[in-house]
């Protein structure tokens, strides 16, 4: 029996991918599982009607089940009706149409919190690969200089060697989304 090592040397042959890639990939996977485990009963519940509201087997069955039962109280055939009005009809498709909305907006929200999470370890993954470009930027510069590489004097590195501070830039982005609402004009 071949262990997790040999399983990550034999994957990484076959894929070309770097086991670090591999290694996340389990990482995110073991993690939706966990998610998908911990759900309540009632996420649960509401991801499964939204699945089947969305499918095509649903459609087929409200095409056949309204079908007949808009032909069953048309007066086309010769059986008794139960709704030649089509309210109690209209009713019924009212009532599933307020439970199904309710169903979807429960899964929305528990995918807008899921979505958050990811665009945080996005943002958060972001920001430190940024710092630690900014650090090599810095030690690459400072060699640049002893080796009395000309290119250590362009002007952009100082600027390179500052890390970002994220709220700043979020107030820049407001502060030119507000002038360019404003004017409706692009500042660039």
């Amino acid at each position: 029996m071949s262990s997790n090592k040999d399983f990550n040397i034999n994957t990484t042959e076959a894929t070309g991918m770097a086991q670090i890639v591999e290694r996340n990939i389990h990482a995110l996977l073991n993690r939706r599982q966990q998610e998908a485990a911990n759900r309540t009963w009632q996420d649960k519940l509401a991801d499964a009607v939204t699945k089947f509201a969305g499918s095509m087997l649903f459609v087929i069955i409200h095409l056949i089940l309204f079908g007949t039962w808009i032909l069953w109280n048309s007066n086309l055939f010769p059986v008794k009706q139960f709704d030649p009005s089509l309210v109690i009809l209209a009713m019924v498709a009212s009532v599933e149409a307020i439970f199904l909305s309710t169903f979807v907006l429960i899964s929305q929200n528990r995918m807008a919190l899921i979505a958050d999470k990811r665009a945080d370890l996005d943002l958060q993954v972001s920001l430190l690969a940024e710092h630690e470009i900014t650090r090599l930027v810095t030690l690459v510069a400072q060699i640049a200089k002893k080796m009395d590489i000309q290119e250590s004097e362009n002007p952009e590195i100082p600027e390179l060697e500052q890390d970002v501070r994220p709220e700043k830039v979020l107030d820049t982005i407001e502060k030119i989304e507000d002038k360019f609402n404003a004017t409706g004009k692009s500042m660039v």
